[in-house]
């Protein structure tokens, strides 16, 4: 008799794969079957119902310890539901152009209220929005918006943007000559600064690491423009799976001009006190100048890291003495060497 006088519990119903949601007020569990198959017009036969979060299965017992308003799926047959990571798997597979996903995305963030789930709405809105296939300013007016009408393609733009943080590297080098005061120092420090230089023009001062239309042992990203973070200097991998393509839109673009290219043997700590210590105590040909251009310059000692993954501290890394300088050096000493012993012992 007590289970004619429960109170009918509200929630909130919708089908497999649906995303509209019905308003359901039931007294029990069969209820709630026998009204939820008639609304979404499934057969009652086998139907059962799960909890939208987790995919647990109601039963009599549990649906009378749901809070009101609970999301809740109908499945029928063979249909199962294991959670809201049924939903994401559904985007993920989705057509990333689908104008349809695009505009429920849209209305969604329109009345979202939560600065959580607009947050995530307006990330998954931004991965939707992708023009990466197209190259040309011509065709993609918007994300050329802020950048130099010289620049006539998304690749031309992006080698661009690598080269000039390779030149500010250059710059860095240049500024050690305000500390040199012996002219003698000085004279081979300018040439070997300028041996450095034209090995980087040469080499157009690795716009390629940029460029999606390079080979693929020239590029950082694949031909589609997606950069994946390699971690922060004293790591293998990035723990955080950080990835971005600037290719897809302007906000992308700007954004990743937030990552750093970052020297694991530090450049301002490390690398060029270490060259212009050698330059203080040899010639500029002495010198093992591929050794200091790949610390300087090149993926040999750069990675390409999200901002998170940057780590500002000291990186604790030496420059390899046995690589400062060219091996003749080593071997000419060595041979002086010995020669001294034997006139000793003769």
């Amino acid at each position: 008799m007590s289970g004619l006088f429960k109170k009918s519990k509200p929630v909130k119903l919708r089908g497999l794969n649906e995303t509209k949601k019905y308003g359901i007020a039931a007294k029990n569990l069969a209820e709630l079957l026998k009204k939820g198959c008639k609304l979404l017009k499934v057969p009652l036969g086998g139907s059962r119902v799960c909890v939208y979060a987790d995919g647990t299965e109601v039963t009599e017992e549990y649906f009378h310890a749901l809070p009101d308003n609970t999301e809740l799926v109908l499945l029928s047959g063979p249909q199962t539901w294991s959670g809201v990571v049924c939903d994401i798997d559904l985007v993920l597979s989705a057509d990333r152009h689908s104008d349809q996903l695009i505009q429920a995305a849209k209305g969604l963030l329109s009345d979202e209220q939560s600065p959580k789930r607009r947050k995530l709405l307006a990330d998954l809105l931004l991965s939707l929005e992708d023009s990466s296939e197209l190259e040309s300013r011509e065709d993609d007016e918007d994300w050329f918006k802020g950048v130099d009408t010289r620049f006539k393609t998304k690749s031309a733009y992006m080698r661009y943007n690598c080269e000039n943080r390779i030149r500010g590297y250059v710059k860095e080098v240049d500024g050690v000559t305000k500390s040199i005061q012996k002219p003698k120092v000085m004279a081979e420090f300018v040439k070997t600064k300028k041996c450095l230089m034209d090995m980087l023009k040469s080499a157009n001062y690795n716009g390629c690491y940029f460029d999606r239309t390079e080979k693929e042992a020239n590029r950082l990203c694949t031909p589609e423009g997606w950069f994946t973070c390699q971690g922060a200097f004293d790591q293998d991998l990035c723990s955080s799976l950080h990835s971005i393509n600037p290719y897809g839109n302007r906000e992308s673009r700007v954004v990743f001009s937030t990552w750093n290219l970052d020297h694991r043997i530090e450049k301002k700590r490390t690398v060029i006190p270490a060259l212009l210590e050698a330059v203080q105590n040899h010639k500029s040909s002495d010198i093992n100048l591929n050794y200091f251009y790949q610390l300087l310059f090149t993926r040999e000692n750069l990675k390409l890291v999200h901002i998170v993954c940057h780590k500002k501290g000291a990186h604790n890394l030496v420059c390899d003495n046995k690589k400062i300088f060219k091996r003749v050096l080593y071997t000419g000493k060595a041979e002086k060497n010995a020669k001294a012993k034997r006139l000793c012992r003769s």
